[in-house]
């Protein structure tokens, strides 16, 4: 009796006993998306001419001709083109990292 006594003893005890077992934290980092780096930059706005263009921001780096009807030429400066229609801006684009 004494032997069921002392089991049963060691069972209430080891029933009391916390059942958790220690382990270590992982931390999985979240994963970042990657934004495109932001900058300000004007570009000539449609409906400027090309003489406004041009005291605004200089000479571009090339012209190119004017083709079709209607006339539409465009000039190309370092970071960006400007499309026109006759003597009007008509267009803007910044260029691609490759482009520069």
């Amino acid at each position: 009796m004494r032997k069921s006594v002392n089991a049963l003893w060691l069972a209430v005890c080891l029933c009391s006993l916390p059942c958790t077992v220690p382990a270590d934290n992982l931390t999985v980092p979240e994963k970042q998306e990657e934004k495109p780096e932001t900058f300000s930059v004007t570009l000539p706005g449609r409906g400027m001419t090309k003489e406004n263009v041009l005291s605004q921001f200089g000479e571009p780096e090339k012209k190119y001709s004017a083709v079709g009807t209607p006339p539409i030429s465009r000039w190309v400066y370092k970071g960006f083109t400007v499309y026109f229609e006759s003597n009007y801006v008509i267009h803007a684009v910044f260029h691609t990292p490759e482009e520069n």
